[in-house]
């Protein structure tokens, strides 16, 4: 399971040991509903995610390595040599598996984790074989609109006919852009994994905060996903030993903003709801116009 970049006395060696250990006490008969009763369900979540995230890392690192799913040097690339890419893999199984465990699911969150799954697929095959920008727009552009369809929309302005074309037009632009500036700011060891635990976090503050805690148990557990995956991703002393790749950052991305837009953040009004995401999200929102399109 590890090699030279996984030593015996390393850090990471150490949390997926330790991970290993908490994933098995979660799954002992008591450990759901104890926490549950003592309402920390929530750090359960937390701590299953997180679990499984750190676990799956190191091996989707020898997957990638067994099928050459690989980032190579060169350009405006920083690192000296190949990094696998299958990180994103291990947060979307931790995170898709810590919902469906605890039962957090209804018929929006369904329709959210199958669209989020789309998402990370093409941005699987983008890193395994490489898929036009143009592709992978017009997939993202057609799960929005299915969204749309199932009753995510935003609730931003009047419910007439114009402020309903608007509140569509807002939900698409709203979703591909935060989905897209998360894949753009994945530049950096330890950075979009790190800003998305950060705004996860403050999103199942507000979350809590305002009695949703369906939705801030979503939020946690991306948070702990993005967690579990950042030991291996950013090092003092050590380099990324795995990458997320597209499919863990247009996943991130993709899954937070629908977030976003399904939460009541705000019952004085809809301008007032919907600034708190914006407030979160607001370092995304201010790289997107200065970065180039990935292909």
């Amino acid at each position: 399971m590890f090699n030279s970049d996984f030593p015996g006395t390393s850090f990471r060696h150490i949390v997926w040991y330790v991970s290993l250990v908490i994933l098995a006490v979660l799954l002992l008969p008591w450990s759901r509903s104890h926490l549950a009763d003592l309402g920390l369900r929530w750090l359960y979540i937390f701590l299953f995610s997180f679990s499984v995230s750190a676990i799956l890392t190191p091996v989707m690192r020898l997957v990638a390595l067994k099928l050459n799913i690989v980032d190579v040097p060169g350009g405006r690339k920083i690192h000296e040599k190949p990094t696998p890419l299958l990180g994103g893999v291990a947060i979307v199984v931790a995170f898709s598996v810590a919902l469906l465990a605890n039962m957090v699911l209804e018929r929006d969150i369904i329709f959210l984790l199958c669209g989020g799954v789309v998402v990370a697929l093409m941005g699987l095959m983008d890193d395994w074989r490489g898929v036009s920008a143009r592709l992978k727009l017009f997939v993202q552009i057609l799960i929005v609109l299915i969204l749309i369809h199932s009753g995510i929309v935003l609730n931003l302005f009047p419910n007439t006919m114009w402020g309903c074309w608007l509140n569509v037009l807002f939900t698409i632009l709203w979703i591909i852009g935060i989905t897209n500036a998360m894949n753009f700011i994945d530049g950096m060891d330890g950075l979009a994994s790190g800003i998305a635990a950060i705004m996860a976090m403050f999103i199942g503050v507000v979350a809590f905060q305002t009695g949703q805690p369906f939705m801030g148990w979503i939020a946690v557990a991306m948070m702990g996903s993005c967690l579990g995956f950042l030991p291996f991703n950013a090092g003092l002393k050590r380099p990324a030993s795995i990458y997320l790749g597209d499919a863990g950052s247009t996943f991130i991305g993709f899954m937070l903003a629908v977030l976003a837009i399904k939460g009541d953040w705000s019952d004085s009004s809809r301008i007032v709801s919907f600034s708190a995401p914006v407030l979160i999200f607001w370092i995304l929102i201010y790289d997107m116009p200065i970065l180039p399109l990935k292909g």
